[in-house]
């Protein structure tokens, strides 16, 4: 008998983790699970409500209103996938826009939002079947993950797609601007104190500098049934 189990796919920004998470957990029937979104809904909630101000975050008042941040994931059939909801309204795309990413990781750094979010993580994944990516979801939030995928590629490499994809959406962003975002995102998501981003020893990496999607995902797939069908 097949059994579910989890997949844990970590990596720097801008490295296709949730595209491929998406497309492994629809190949495999699995739920997916954006982790990073949750902490861009967060993020937005700050903006919106006037907790970030002159590129300074007020973080004890942040705290206290963690209470107030409900995420959910709600799927569209229309789209294929689960769409990020903060308190009962959609905003899927409103999290993806430059703002956002700019204060992310400085947000996701905060321990107290770390802990409130990794309780939600392991809640949704204690029936396994998903493929959940973020940060330290093979380091922090699921250790006992039976596939740890790290996924990495160039600087460079990374804000070419980031870019491409900001303006595509219609964003007046410029390619050196979304550089030195990745760059600065890699420095905070790797030096925090609270969870860094870290490649487990178990963990498989990949390096998709020059991989197609469609390559990355036979690869991942290949692994993840090995993992299901091992007895």
């Amino acid at each position: 008998m097949k059994r579910d189990i989890i997949i844990a796919i970590d990596g720097h920004s801008s490295t296709g983790k949730s595209t491929l998470a998406k497309d492994l957990a629809k190949a495999l029937g699995y739920v997916y699970i954006d982790t990073g979104a949750m902490y861009r809904a967060v993020t937005y909630y700050a903006l919106q409500h006037g907790l970030i101000s002159n590129n300074h975050i007020d973080k004890e008042r942040l705290i206290r209103e963690l209470d107030n941040i409900q995420i959910d994931f709600k799927y569209n059939p229309v789209k294929g996938f689960a769409e990020v909801y903060l308190n009962g309204q959609n905003i899927e795309k409103e999290i993806r826009q430059m703002q956002v990413s700019n204060f992310v990781s400085q947000i996701a750094a905060i321990p107290e939002v770390r802990e409130k979010l990794v309780a939600q993580q392991r809640k949704i994944g204690k029936n396994k079947g998903i493929v959940m990516d973020g940060r330290d979801i093979g380091s922090v939030v699921f250790p006992g993950a039976e596939l740890k995928i790290f996924m990495t590629a160039s600087p460079e490499v990374r804000a070419k797609r980031r870019y491409l994809e900001l303006l595509d959406k219609g964003e007046d962003v410029s390619y050196n601007d979304v550089l030195t975002n990745v760059l600065k995102r890699d420095k905070i998501d790797s030096e925090r104190s609270a969870s860094p981003l870290i490649k487990t020893k178990d963990a498989i990496e990949i390096d998709n500098s020059h991989l197609t999607r469609e390559a990355q995902l036979d690869m991942v797939l290949d692994l993840a049934k090995k993992r299901i069908n091992r007895s």
